[in-house]
This record gives structure tokens, C-alpha cells and sequence, in this order.
């Protein structure tokens, strides 16, 4: 479906109506008087340990893909809270089933709930393949405590200690996923469980076998799995798992083929592993389908979903083939707080606007977003290396040179994303050397706001280009 036949579901006016108006809007710099004082505060209070503490922007209110800051100034955030605001900050559907189900039941802790065993049926509903109603999900309130649950529960489940990942993978910061993660500032004093192994992630544009095709380094890659699973004297004769992010996130925004995810099953099959499918930042709907792994017709044995799911509240989960779970001990992992009123009736919503209509939202995502790749590939703003990604999932990988591929400078990086900043765009970086822009706005952001964001970016490129 072309993002004009989505308006005849709804209308790009429509979605304009969930942000703030005439977006962006800048009173002050980044941060205003007001934001820094907020920044200042912070410091002497709370730990600098989290993800983004520093981050300039102090968020005071948002309305769909537009936030605000406490000096006034609205931005259009790109970034979507890292993928969480699947439906948009604060949307009235939302807000709606939140005010709702305050006048019922918020927490219930560990025991069954109404809207608990409906969420469950519901998140049943929409896996994908044959977990279609064929699944028992547990819930958490965080991708790494859905990792770190399924690392518990797949070991149990098997019988056996090793877990493969691979190269670029982010799976969580606690100890178990922690130490599947591997980029290094995650790995901070971090006790490392055993057992282990990284194998090559397909990314043709820094492939470790030399310049390639993405096809022949998908081969390269598919091989060497294979080979470490299934050939005698690789170490790996005791694999549980294989946990593969269906588009690898933090480590570049890079998005495998189906052909690598069916490569990827069959030799998890060979070895008797599970495949378990980290779906926290490229489910709910961001790659134009509700699970990424729906491109490649590959049914995972686990996945591992959360962000979008929950949007402006917390929720997370890992889902299991329902045979599996025969041999998880009842009561073995208690979580108090997991799926909890709100939790439930906020996720149940969000799945509801990302799916209805015959999955109207989702073909629009998918049409926009190869709209948005072949606009910036097209746009000749320098230090653009590659533009890659799968719908709202988008990747824009920035170098110094074109031919020598060397990673964009980070003073350079810092000088871009301040410019955006203070042009009213919120950008947030990944990638191996953090040189890589990640597209990965909301769902509902309107077409008007995403090409103005784009705009604003090569704009900003060329000022640091020329030294502006």
C-alpha cells in the first residue's frame, strides 16, 4: 500500500493533529536556561551510569513525534524515545485506556489478572509464524530482563551452557544478555558469564572478510555459523541458543536478508539449538511488518519483544514455543511488577493501532521508509557513506571518505547532531565506531515532519562540510 492510499484509512491531517503545532519551534539553544539548570540538577543526584545522561535536550512534554522542553522548545524527535514510541508520545488512545483502567486495577503482582491473561492472548495472536497461537509468553518490563529471562529458561529448556551471538549484537546490559552485548562500554566492570560465542554479523560496508558484496559476506557469514555449529573441534558442542537481533540495532542499524535469517535457522536445526529471535527494537511494526523476522518466513523458537510494545510505559516479554515450556518449573522466576494493569491495557492498545485496518500503518511505514532511504541516498549530502534499512528502521552510516570508508570524526559527529539539535531535530547515533544517524521515528509521524527532519539533516551536513 503507497502512503496515499493509507490516507484513505487516516489522513496525514489527522496524524497531524497528535503533535504540537509548527514543529520545530526554537525559543532558546540547546539546552535553554531553564534545560541546563534541569541538567545541572540531575548531576548531583542521580547516577551518570545511564544511557544518555548528558544528552542536552531536557524532555518536558511530547505529543506524538514532537517533544518540548522546559524553555518552549519543540522539537521533532526522530529518535522516538530509541524506538519505544511505536504510536507516538502521549497518544489519546492511549492516554484513553490508561485513565480507563486506573478506575479498575493497576498492580496485581505475579497473580492472574483480566487484562493480564488478555494481553497474553492477544500477544499470542500476532506472533509470527507457527508461535501463532502456538506460544506462552512471560512477561518483564524491559528488553533485558526478557533476554535475561530467556537465557535462564532456554538453558533449562535444553539441558546445555553455550550461547552464541553475534558480532555487534545488543541484547541488554545485565549480566546474563550483558555479556552478549559487545559493545565495550557496556561491558564496564561486568561479571561475564561463561560459555559465550560471537560469530561474524553480514556488514558488507565493514565486512571482516575483506570488501564484498552484501550477498557474498551474507555467505561468508552463513558458512562460518554453520561451521562453528555443525564441524567437530569448533569448541561449540553445547550450544542452547543462537540469539540474533532480526535487524541488528546498536551495532549499525544493519539488516540482514531473508535468505541469511533462513541460513541462520536451518543451522540452529542441524545442531539441535534454539533460535531465538531478539525482536526488542525491530518488532512492533518498525520494520513495516510486526516482527521483522516476517521477511525472511522464518519461525523463531523465542522472541524476545519490548520498546514499541509499551510505548509510554514500560512492558517487555519473551515468547516461547508452547512445547518448550513443559520443562520451565512452575514458579521459578517471579516478577512483581511485570504486566500490570496499566502495562497490559497499554500494550493491548498499541498492538491495536500498529495492526488494525488490514495493517494500513504498516504498509505505510514500509512505503515511507524506502521513500525516506532513496531520498537521502539521493540527496549528495557529503560524509554519507551508505543509507540501508527495512521501513522506520533506517541507518545513515557517515565517513570521512567515500573510498576509504574511514569512520566520521567524532568531533565531527558531535558538531552535526548540535546543529540538529538546535534546528529543532533530535538524532540519535549507533554503530561500531557511533558514526551511525538512526531514522527511527514513530510509526504515525506525519510525512510533512520526516522529510522536514531529513531536510534539516543534509543542511547540517553540508555546514560541517564547509565549516559553518
Amino acid at each position: 500500500m503507497t502512503t496515499q492510499a493509507f490516507s484513505t484509512v487516516l489522513k496525514e491531517e489527522d496524524l497531524a493533529r497528535l503533535n504540537y503545532p509548527d514543529a520545530p519551534l526554537m525559543k532558546t539553544s540547546i539546552p535553554g536556561p531553564l534545560g541546563a539548570a534541569n541538567l545541572q540538577r540531575s548531576m548531583k543526584v542521580e547516577s551518570m551510569a545511564r544511557g544518555a545522561g548528558k544528552f542536552p535536550f531536557v524532555f518536558a512534554s511530547g505529543k506524538g513525534s514532537t517533544v518540548k522542553d522546559p524553555d518552549g522548545n519543540v522539537l521533532i524527535d526522530i529518535s522516538a524515545g530509541v524506538a519505544v514510541s511505536s504510536v507516538g508520545r502521549c497518544n489519546p488512545r492511549v492516554i484513553e485506556a490508561i485513565q480507563q483502567q486506573t478506575k479498575e486495577l493497576m498492580h496485581s503482582s505475579d497473580v492472574s489478572s483480566v487484562r493480564r491473561t488478555e494481553l497474553a492472548e492477544k500477544v499470542a495472536s500476532i506472533m509470527p509464524g507457527g508461535l501463532k497461537n502456538n506460544c506462552i509468553s512471560y512477561f518483564t518490563q524491559s528488553g533485558s530482563g526478557a533476554a535475561e529471562t530467556a537465557l535462564k529458561f532456554i538453558k533449562a529448556i535444553t539441558g546445555r551452557s553455550q550461547v552464541v551471538a553475534f558480532h555487534g549484537a545488543y541484547h541488554g546490559v545485565w549480566t546474563g544478555c550483558g555479556s552478549l552485548t559487545t559493545g565495550e562500554r557496556y561491558h564496564y566492570k561486568n561479571t561475564h558469564i561463561p560459555d559465550v560465542i560471537h560469530v561474524p554479523f553480514p556488514y558488507a560496508y565493514r565486512s571482516p572478510f575483506g570488501r564484498q558484496t552484501q550477498e557474498e559476506c551474507e555467505e561468508m557469514c552463513a558458512n562460518y555459523l554453520d561451521y562453528v555449529l555443525n564441524t567437530p573441534y569448533t569448541g561449540a558442542d553445547d550450544v542452547a541458543a543462537v540469539v540474533m537481533e532480526s535487524i541488528q540495532g546498536e551495532g549499525g542499524y544493519l539488516p540482514p536478508s531473508p535468505r541469511f535469517v533462513q541460513r541462520v535457522k536451518e543451522a540452529c536445526e542441524k545442531h539441535g539449538a534454539l533460535y531465538v529471535a531478539d525482536e526488542v527494537q525491530a518488532g512492533a511494526g518498525r520494520s513495516g511488518k510486526m516482527w521483522a523476522i516476517e521477511y525472511a518466513g522464518v519461525t523463531p523458537d523465542v522472541l524476545l519483544w519490548g520498546k514499541g510494545m509499551g510505548g509510554d510505559v514500560p512492558m517487555a516479554g519473551c515468547t516461547f514455543r508452547r512445547d518448550l515450556v513443559e520443562k520451565i518449573q512452575e514458579g521459578c522466576h517471579p516478577n512483581t511488577f511485570a504486566a500490570n494493569g496499566i502495562g497490559a491495557v497499554v500494550c493491548m492498545t498499541n498492538i491495536d493501532i500498529i495492526t488494525e485496518n488490514n495493517g494500513a500503518l504498516l504498509d505505510r511505514v514500509a512505503a515511507l521508509g524506502a521513500e525516506t532511504v532513496e531520498y537521502l541516498r539521493g540527496s549528495n549530502a557529503p560524509f554519507i557513506g551508505e543509507v540501508r534499512g527495512r521501513g522506520f528502521m533506517m541507518g545513515i552510516e557517515l565517513v570521512e571518505d567515500s573510498k576509504t570508508r574511514q569512520p566520521l570524526a567524532q568531533e565531527k559527529m558531535g558538531a552535526l547532531l548540535g546543529k540538529l539539535l538546535n534546528k529543532g531535530v533530535i538524532l540519535v547515533p549507533c554503530g561500531r565506531y557511533g558514526n551511525v544517524l538512526r531514522f527511527m521515528p514513530s510509526l504515525t509521524i506525519t510525512k510533512e515532519l520526516l522529510f522536514k527532519a531529513c531536510d534539516l539533516l543534509v543542511e547540517s551536513l553540508n555546514e560541517v562540510a564547509t565549516g559553518r
